[in-house]
């Protein structure tokens, strides 16, 4: 469900738009979505409908809008009754000025560290998110009420991203923008000491006088007051000469904080509430560790695989190490996913770009003699020489195959590798690899007691178990879990715990924004072939118990050799787990829970074929 704000108000599942009818129904969703799931008591819902003149049957009235609502918007939002009022729930819904407020705090973070291009780009896709006036189809005592603060943060946001464009040498482009704002608002000092800026640019030095000499009057006759120190800096900058001096740009990040000098820092942010692990960290920290002194280091070469199935915290546990190693690679920290958004495989020569980038090479010395593109063996060469004899430490995150990974290992044993991939790679020379599992009992208690706190788990033990049963050790599921908890402090962690022991709706339970256990899961299966996905979604009503390839192949008419081959494949790009050998000798193989119901969902949706025999 995503709801509109930021224009007339509206609700939208997928394409289709939820038929609202009227400005008190408008009003009465408007008002609930402003208060961010809390509760909105009766008497602020009839000043905001009605004014100071409600109706004898308001209780009733409002009754009815929120009935109305409630059927309209289905069973995906909660609208309930909560005395003095009524509160919506809306999880998993995406409401427009919540994303508005979120690009524009990372704009304006961008904007603060100087990295101009990001905060311009995040700054324009926030204003576009307005569909014109906000609140535009509620009442006039909504609108008179919340109108001005969201028109406020608007022209914040557009001033924030002018200033971007501004330090980006877009002058020229931002004179009739900044002309017409300039009449919208003229009381706005930043924008008229924009407009000074951008014209003193395109050497229009007197134009920039007459707009500060035009604002000086308009600010004395409508506020009786002088011009403001943003207005009369920049008139005495257009005075002295100095406006022509473009922002200088945020340098590549150091190393500073790790006690090294100037080098690349491409590392996402440490998880500050980290849990477990700690024999993991342990080992790769010692492989990480420097060659002993007399010792070349071109003996010990440093490449680590952290393998395991989606969801387990590889790359959380990659970053943990990073970060714990840093101080012993002063020449940078580089960092590359190899996948992109949607699970596709990134090309080799982009993310070696990249990277080239983060290493001090410009965008034309990245090209090749005469301007044209770099191919993929010239890309290899540079980045091999660049990396060479520098104590590095290049974090891979997401690999896809060996044949992609080739391409991105650096030639000397100075630098060394960190890897994540959901498949073993035993191709790739000098690599150890660490198999992540799930985990176990102890931990999984100690990641919901970090990330919801202690006492969720000491007051309902019983009910904290059956949680971490249902996640079944699974980090992302188990993070969701406790997310979800935490943002219903009202909650109590038996309610969660009877949610998640339904089997239907147990993997939508563990979506929480970004934290989602069916989309996470299910990008494992898109990226197998048909053949092995149809299998393995046929094999998922069956799957409850451990099983051998014997088994496997009756349930899908394959003979048993092939059946085998199929369950090894699965097992190597952790799709299944072999969970030991059975008193003939044979191995037995299991699906994670979740992963399992992931696919039985697939399975239920659609009729599958059979599965062809492979040859």
């Amino acid at each position: 469900m995503e709801f509109q704000l930021l224009g007339p108000v509206e609700a939208r599942q997928g394409t289709r738009r939820v038929a609202l009818s009227g400005s008190k129904v408008h009003t009465v969703l408007a008002v609930l979505l402003l208060a961010r799931g809390r509760v909105v008591g009766d008497s602020r819902l009839s000043s905001l409908l009605w004014g100071w003149d409600p109706p004898a049957t308001m209780n009733a009235q409002i009754y009815t809008y929120v009935s109305r609502l409630r059927k309209l918007l289905g069973s995906d939002i909660e609208l309930v009754r909560r005395q003095p009022g009524y509160q919506l729930l809306a999880e998993g819904a995406s409401v427009d000025m919540v994303e508005f407020e979120r690009l524009e705090r990372l704009g304006r973070r961008a904007l603060e560290e100087r990295r101009f291009p990001q905060a311009g780009d995040l700054l324009r896709r926030a204003l576009d998110l307005w569909q014109g006036p906000a609140l535009a189809n509620v009442t006039p005592y909504l609108a008179e009420a919340e109108l001005p603060q969201l028109e406020e943060s608007r022209v914040n946001a557009l001033e924030h991203r002018i200033e971007a464009d501004l330090a980006l040498a877009q002058h020229r482009r931002l004179v009739p923008e900044l002309t017409g704002l300039v009449g919208e608002f003229p009381v706005r000092e930043r924008l008229r000491a924009q407009l000074m800026t951008a014209l003193y640019r395109c050497g229009r030095q007197a134009e920039a006088l007459h707009a500060f000499h035009e604002g000086r009057q308009v600010l004395a006759e409508e506020l009786g007051v002088d011009p403001g120190a943003d207005l009369t800096t920049t008139y005495q900058a257009v005075l002295s000469g100095e406006l022509s001096r473009l922002p200088q740009p945020a340098e590549v990040r150091t190393a500073a904080a790790y006690g090294g000098g100037a080098a690349p820092v491409m590392l996402p942010p440490d998880i500050t509430d980290f849990v477990g692990r700690e024999a993991q960290v342990a080992d790769l920290c010692a492989r990480l560790e420097p060659a002993p002194a007399g010792r070349r280091s071109g003996f010990r070469p440093r490449r680590l695989l952290i393998t395991g199935m989606a969801g387990v915290g590889k790359s959380t546990l990659a970053v943990r190490v990073a970060h714990a190693m840093a101080e012993e690679f002063p020449d940078g920290l580089l960092h590359a996913r190899l996948r992109a958004e949607d699970g596709t495989v990134k090309d080799s020569g982009t993310v070696l770009t990249q990277l080239l980038r983060a290493l001090g090479e410009t965008s034309e010395e990245v090209l090749a003699p005469g301007g044209r593109p770099a191919q993929l063996d010239e890309l290899i060469q540079r980045y091999r020489a660049l990396t060479a004899g520098r104590r590095l430490l290049i974090l891979l995150d997401d690999a896809a195959n060996e044949l992609q990974l080739d391409a991105l290992l650096p030639a000397t044993a100075d630098a060394a590798v960190l890897v994540t991939s959901r498949s073993r790679l035993p191709a790739v020379a000098g690599s150890r690899t660490t198999t992540l599992e799930p985990m176990d009992e102890g931990e999984s208690l100690s990641l919901i007691a970090t990330v919801a706190g202690v006492s969720r788990i000491t007051e309902e033990p019983e009910a904290a178990r059956q949680i971490v049963e249902a996640c079944a050790g699974l980090p992302l599921a188990l993070r969701a879990a406790a997310v979800r908890l935490v943002s219903r402090p009202h909650w109590p962690a038996g309610r969660l715990a009877r949610r998640l022991a339904v089997e239907a709706s147990r993997v939508e339970e563990l979506r929480v924004g970004e934290l989602d256990v069916r989309r996470s899961l299910d990008s494992a299966l898109r990226h197998l072939s048909a053949h092995e996905r149809e299998a393995l979604v046929t094999l998922a009503p069956h799957g409850r118990t451990a099983f051998t390839a014997a088994s496997f192949a009756v349930l899908l008419d394959l003979p048993e050799t092939v059946a085998e081959e199929l369950l090894e494949r699965l097992v190597d790009v952790s799709l299944l787990e072999m969970t030991g050998i059975d008193s003939a000798g044979e191995p037995r193989y299991g699906f994670h829970e979740l992963l399992r119901l992931v696919a039985a969902e697939r399975h239920d949706a659609h009729a599958e074929r059979p599965v062809s025999r492979a040859g």
